[in-house]
């Protein structure tokens, strides 16, 4: 240390209110720069050439109020015969060696720390490390903290705390390499903070090997924090990884920390993966049963054999499923941490395939505990019957058979074989009981109920009047109104349904659906044309059909046809395209917009009949989509929603005894497709329904249709999974959702918010180290109140001082035993004092907010242990 530092160095020391420092230089290394120091109002005095007796006299009784710097080199005298024994005990002390101006720099008063100091001279020797160190270390600091500083620093982490300094070392670690030292500890060695590390190892996690590693060190937090987990602990096989009790709850604390963490949870995901498979824990698993692994979170191998063993327990209790248990534990792993569709998604974390499987999962047992309602069949006293049921409940079964598909492909696309065996048996019984049972009772309709020959349906209004009953009432209601009117090819009744209901979680927006009994065959011509104005329809020699004497094929004859009723018509691609000037022009001169929309239809009959189910989750998001663009940009506030026609579709391909063949075309066919046949004069045939379209599209001529029965085709040319044109209520039934935009008062009551979460209890005091929560949601989730997920965890003051849980609370049952959960936390093995108070905090886990804070006393009767 050169001059100028000692001199300002002393400086400060005197600046404080120090009168006598005494400066120790036992091998007088800076004796000869004593000529120079000049410090303002100190009397510098060399204890070698001044007599003790008088120096004495002067500080005490010449200079009582004087300023001394003394400075003495060699050893010390003894004490017996030290004039300056007293002004040793209250003089400041100072030193010039490297290791004293480290500790002074560091704000550290323990000159028994001079030794460690030095012992970390090669640590110190950066003066970047230095600075970065000396953030993290605090007055009062012993030798461990002070090591805990530079490990923080090394591992450039943010807390000098051991659960952080573990996270960051171990996020170091080769997941492939286990044996490795990564740099960092490599950087332990070269600083002397090894043994220092494993000593606190000892003291944190009770962690104490003779040849301590950082792979064995990983393994046994690991196991340890299943064993937390699980109820009666780890296998047996495993029951030597698990730490001491005084230590496992600092583990379990560290590792959920770990997972919590946003910067380091990849590295937890590839090395907890490479532990699994070290102590072969899939081995291990067989026998537990999915209760006991409730709250297990630590392995993806766990959230495996969990979903396979709810896949097996779905399978084998389809008949007798509960459908509640199954949705409780689908929400628990959804909520946690390898199946949290919230979370990034990564080789080591294939959480959005995971998510997938538990809701393909759900969606199966949704669609089991409703087929159990239905055991004896579906009721067909009369085709209005059988009509409502499947419009108020039955159109489930095509919705979740759907649901199901989508998750399913979703998780095999990511290489996840595991509903293979539930895909078999849904597909069984989606075509062979739901199809076929349903098809079965309408028919009868069909024919014995006469339906075939009115093609009516109580008071269920024909889709052929759909323009006098929607859209032109709202245009006499006064001169300034305007309809808009989506038509979506193909958007089944299922979707529109699912549709409907995302709508009314919009601000602004209120939804209703109805449905209207469609034109038969059908197929997009006719569909399409029923939804024009028109007073007649007709078919032409060709096929086309005619509204009003006018073709209906394409979008300029749309535009005709409109035009007769100040509308016009645009494709849904063009109209998204348009900015929002552009669209307030192109609407402005006209009262009716049809805007066509087609993505199922198109996706489908164009040799992608695969994507069917994506196509219609890509239609629900665009035709939202659309409404918004119309009702924020547009100012509308009239839409309505439809379709030409649904559909028919099953994953698995259709065998010969699905097919009704034609051995030859009858005279008189006009078009041939897989699921009708359009001619005149056509004779009856045993594999077909045989009509004509002047009953069921009021269409004039003498235009006669044949139908395949049931879910038939009459041949497989050209793709044969997705089909329409039949009559089967999939297709026939034909959606309609009106979206009003509401404003004022009624706007506000459409707010969307986040379902409230209430603590249950309260004057909390924690006795030991686990403690069960209970939360609970203060109403039922709906279209307007959305789920919440939330962490929780105690909290001294911004610090966690346990585990950090995730939670979702998302019923929406009237039962408010459902809305109630728990959870448990346990406490770090550390000292807390019994009267101060710490806090329970409930975060909302996307936005940070807190949703409820709670204060907690903690008064441990015993050492916290596990």
């Amino acid at each position: 240390m050169d001059s100028p530092q000692i001199t300002a160095n002393l400086g400060r020391l005197f600046a404080k209110g120090a009168r006598i420092v005494l400066w120790r230089d036992a091998d007088g290394e800076f004796e000869e720069m004593l000529e120079t120091l000049k410090i303002d109002g100190v009397d510098l005095r060399h204890l070698g050439s001044t007599p003790a007796l008088a120096l004495k006299t002067e500080i005490e009784l010449e200079k009582p109020d004087g300023s001394f710097l003394l400075y003495e080199k060699g050893e010390l005298p003894d004490p017996e015969s030290d004039w300056l024994l007293d002004i040793r005990f209250y003089a400041e002390l100072f030193a010039a060696d490297r290791s004293t101006l480290i500790l002074r720099e560091l704000g550290l008063l323990e000159q028994s720390l001079r030794d460690h100091i030095a012992a970390r001279g090669k640590f110190f020797a950066s003066k970047e490390r230095l600075g970065r160190a000396a953030r993290f270390i605090e007055v009062g600091d012993n030798a461990d903290a002070i090591d805990r500083a530079l490990m923080t620093t090394i591992l450039r982490a943010d807390q000098p705390d051991m659960f952080s300094i573990v996270r960051h070392l171990l996020h170091t670690l080769d997941p492939h390499d286990l044996e490795a030292a990564p740099t960092a500890w490599q950087e332990f060695e070269k600083y002397g903070l090894v043994e220092s590390f494993w000593s606190q190892m000892r003291s944190v996690f009770g962690y104490d090997d003779e040849s301590p590693t950082l792979k064995a060190l990983a393994m046994r937090l690991l196991v340890t924090d299943l064993g937390r987990a699980v109820d009666g602990g780890v296998p047996k096989a495993l029951v030597n990884l698990v730490l001491p009790k005084k230590g496992a709850a600092n583990a379990v604390v560290c590792i959920g920390q770990w997972r919590d963490s946003a910067s380091l949870h990849t590295s937890y995901d590839a090395l907890s993966g490479a532990i699994a498979d070290l102590i072969k824990l899939s081995d291990h698993l067989g026998g537990l049963e999915i209760e006991e692994l409730r709250e297990a979170r630590t392995f993806l191998a766990v959230e495996k054999f969990i979903a396979s063993s709810l896949r097996d327990r779905i399978v084998d209790t389809a008949d007798t499923l509960n459908i509640d248990t199954v949705r409780d534990i689908v929400a628990r792993r959804q909520n946690g941490y390898w199946a949290n569709a919230k979370l990034p998604s990564s080789p080591d974390a294939p959480r959005s395939a995971l998510s997938g499987v538990y809701d393909a999962l759900l969606s199966t047992a949704g669609f089991f505990d409703l087929r159990s309602q239905h055991l004896k069949g579906f009721a067909s006293l009369d085709a209005k019957t059988l009509y409502d049921s499947y419009t108020a409940e039955l159109f489930r079964f095509d919705q979740l058979y759907r649901k199901f598909c989508e998750a399913a492909d979703l998780a095999e696309a990511a290489g996840w074989d595991i509903l293979k065996s539930l895909r078999s048996k849904i597909e069984d019984v989606y075509g062979n009981w739901f199809l076929a049972g349903l098809a079965q009772r309408w028919g009868e309709q069909l024919d014995r109920g006469g339906l075939l020959k009115s093609w009516s349906v109580g008071q269920v209004h024909p889709q052929h009047e759909f323009f006098e009953r929607n859209v032109a009432p709202r245009l006499k209601e006064a001169e300034d109104r305007r309809v808009f009117v989506i038509v979506s090819d193909a958007f089944r009744y299922e979707a529109a349904q699912e549709l409907t209901g995302e709508l009314n979680g919009r601000y602004r927006f209120t939804a209703t659906i109805k449905s209207q009994l469609g034109v038969l065959p059908s197929y997009t011509g006719l569909g399409m044309a029923s939804l024009l104005p028109h007073t007649s329809l007709a078919y032409s020699d060709n096929g086309n059909v005619l509204v009003d004497g006018k073709s209906s094929v394409g979008l300029v004859n749309r535009q005709k046809i409109l035009a007769t009723v100040g509308g016009t018509a645009i494709l849904a691609d063009d109209f998204m395209a348009m900015s929002k000037l552009e669209g307030r022009e192109f609407i402005k001169p006209h009262r009716v917009i049809y805007i066509y929309h087609n993505q199922i239809d198109q996706t489908a009959d164009t040799g992608n009949e695969d994507k069917t189910f994506q196509a219609v989750r890509t239609t629900i998001e665009e035709l939202g989509n659309l409404v918004s663009r119309i009702i924020n940009n547009l100012n509308g506030n009239y839409i309505l929603a439809t379709a030409d026609h649904g559909f028919l579709y099953q994953e698995g391909a259709p065998t010969e005894t699905d097919k009704n063949p034609i051995a030859d075309k009858p005279v008189g066919t006009v078009i041939s497709k897989k699921r009708y046949l359009l001619g005149k004069n056509l004779p009856d045939h045993a594999g077909a329904y045989h009509g004509t379209t002047a009953v069921t599209a009021e269409a004039s001529g003498d235009m006669e249709f044949w139908v395949p029965r049931g879910t038939n085709r009459f041949h497989f040319v050209g793709g044969s999974r997705f089909v329409h044109g039949g009559a089967m209520p999939q297709e026939v039934i034909v959606p309609v959702i009106q979206v009003t935009q509401l404003k004022g008062k009624s706007a506000a009551k459409t707010r969307t918010r986040h379902v409230g979460i209430s603590v249950l209890g309260n004057n909390f005091k924690i006795t030991t180290s686990r403690y069960r929560f209970r939360l609970i949601q203060t109403e039922a989730t709906s279209e307007r109140i959305k789920p919440l997920q939330a962490k929780i965890a105690i909290y001294d003051g911004d610090e966690p001082v346990t585990n950090v849980e995730t939670l979702s609370f998302e019923s929406s049952s009237t039962d408010m035993n459902e809305w109630r959960q728990e959870v448990w936390l346990t406490l770090a093995s550390q000292t807390f004092e019994k009267k101060k108070l710490y806090n329970l905090i409930v975060r909302n886990a996307e936005t940070g907010v807190e949703e409820a804070r709670m204060d907690v006393t903690i008064d441990l009767a015993f050492d916290n242990d596990f």
